[in-house]
């Protein structure tokens, strides 16, 4: 099956023709050798009459063990219960030995195995920093072109400023639960600065209400125009899942509204035709001027030069 004909089924919502192109996109993403493939499916997904970056974007973040994938669930089921297509890619850490990934996001979202409107994918990172896999911009654009209205991404366990998602999604969660630190490791984490709304998940343990009550003095610090709500949750329980929703629902509006989602758009385009042009660059660099740098290392490790000239003279090379 040609990439026409893989689009034309995926944009009909066949789920085999939107894991193909998924596939294909992952596959080929940050391999020079296989580019052509990867431009080929944009270039097909771009003939369509829907507009990219139609679907809402929803990113979920937080620690390991916070109940992402949990919440992803439940957000599943109440975006289905308004008869919504949606599409979900949760990320999972690779191995950094084998380069395998567990992919185990699917085992707590078995509940949706089998409907049709709801399309699940996971994702290995390969390495990639930042909580998201290198393929996840193509992978969005395959879900947004096959009519998926609500896309959740949810993100490798981060730690401290891997927030990438922030910069990919029209709405950040952040994601806590009792005993997993206190304010001050939710600030330094970064946190505060990417969140629109704050999930208190496992709220029926011990604690829920201390951490409910340090994330509202810390977010009261900011002067920002959007103060992200702060929601408690038990999402194995679907509880305070109507809660999220008009939250989700709160924030959407605010950017519409402010003309917030139209700046957050241009700049996911921005960002992802720049990560694509810096690829290529960095590509045909290291074909065309590998030997001098590798000429120019060797003159600073004998002090010949300093890093700021022998970048200079790089730089006037490709000119």
């Amino acid at each position: 099956m040609d990439v026409r004909e893989l689009v034309d089924q995926a944009r009909q919502g066949r789920p085999r023709a939107v894991a193909r192109l998924i596939s294909l996109v992952e596959n080929a993403a940050g391999s020079p050798a296989r580019a052509g493939e990867l431009r080929e499916v944009m270039a097909e997904l771009a003939t369509g009459t829907r507009k990219p970056y139609a679907a809402r974007v929803i990113g979920l973040t937080g620690s390991p063990g916070v109940g992402k994938s949990t919440a992803t669930g439940m957000l599943i089921r109440a975006f289905r219960r308004r008869g919504v297509r949606v599409g979900v890619l949760a990320v999972d850490p690779s191995s950094p030995f084998t380069g395998g990934a567990l992919l185990g996001d699917r085992v707590r979202m078995q509940d949706h195995a089998t409907d049709p409107e709801v399309f699940i994918r996971s994702m290995s990172s390969r390495g990639h920093l930042g909580g998201l896999a290198w393929a996840t911009p193509q992978a969005l654009r395959v879900l947004d072109a096959a009519g998926c209205e609500v896309i959740l991404i949810e993100t490798v366990g981060v730690g401290q400023a891997e927030v990438d998602v922030a910069r990919m999604a029209d709405t950040t969660v952040v994601l806590l639960a009792p005993g997993m630190g206190d304010g001050v490791q939710a600030a330094k984490a970064g946190i505060l600065e990417v969140a629109d709304v704050f999930v208190v998940n496992k709220a029926d343990r011990d604690g829920a209400q201390a951490t409910v009550r340090e994330l509202r003095t810390m977010a009261g610090l900011g002067e920002a125009p959007w103060r992200p709500p702060i929601v408690t949750t038990v999402a194995y329980k679907g509880e305070g899942a109507d809660d999220l929703l008009a939250a989700l629902d709160k924030h959407q509006a605010y950017l519409e509204e402010s003309g917030e989602a139209r700046r957050r758009r241009l700049a996911r385009a921005r960002d992802e035709i720049e990560a694509i042009a810096l690829a290529q660059l960095r590509s045909r660099f290291a074909h065309l001027h590998g030997d001098r740098l590798d000429a120019l290392a060797e003159r600073l490790l004998g002090a010949a030069t300093d890093p700021y000239a022998a970048a200079d003279e790089l730089i006037a090379a490709l000119a």
